[in-house]
């Protein structure tokens, strides 16, 4: 309890100076989870796209989170999107925005790579993210830059991707469903986050 009593109090006043998660806010005790977070560390402090493995519950967003906040771009947007919550015919102008008059009823509107411009990406349940989608943002992440919708200018921008997926995707770009070349440009680093039952050390 006082070990709790600590955490708790430590964690609250982390989350007073950030609105991100650390690593201090992952309570652990196993060398699993020892040995990721160090990794996680290490790789916070270079550019490269990371992909976290783990099922469901896990915690995903909370190390990808806390990668951001460890990294030197700490203080930049992290933008965090639900790939499968996201609507196939409002995918395009909800990533890149769109300019007014582009279709009926468009606005001025900023997309998730202009929101995350300078900080990190964050691709929830990416696994989810449809063929032509993954085209496109394969594109922007070659180019470092995008194009609104309804506009011809094209936008330079710069972020760190991390993608997170709770089921192996090498097997779903051998059936057809995940790009290979976006899947190689996603996952330069890969981390695996164990489950609970994988590391009982932490249940306590």
């Amino acid at each position: 309890n006082q070990y709790l009593n600590e955490y708790m109090v430590s964690s609250c006043e982390d989350r007073k100076r950030s609105k991100y998660f650390h690593f201090n806010d992952i309570v652990h005790r196993s060398q699993k989870m020892k040995d990721l977070i160090h990794l996680s560390k290490k790789v916070s402090l270079n550019e490269s796209s990371i992909l976290i493995y783990g099922e469901t519950g896990t915690g995903k967003e909370l190390l990808a989170q806390s990668i951001h906040q460890f990294g030197k771009n700490g203080d930049a947007p992290f933008v965090a999107v639900n790939c499968a919550a996201v609507p196939q015919n409002l995918a395009e102008s909800l990533f890149f925005g769109t300019v007014k008059g582009a279709f009926t009823g468009s606005e001025n509107s900023e997309g998730f790579f202009s929101q995350a411009n300078g900080g990190t990406l964050f691709l929830d349940e990416v696994n989810s993210m449809s063929l032509e989608m993954q085209s496109k943002l394969l594109r922007v992440l070659q180019n470092k830059s995008y194009r609104k919708i309804g506009s011809k200018q094209e936008s330079p921008v710069t972020v760190r991707v991390i993608a997170a997926a709770n089921e192996e995707l090498r097997s779903l770009v051998d059936a057809k469903e995940i790009r290979s070349d976006f899947y190689y440009r996603i996952s330069t680093i890969v981390l695996n986050l164990p489950c609970l039952s994988d590391r009982i050390e932490d249940i306590e």
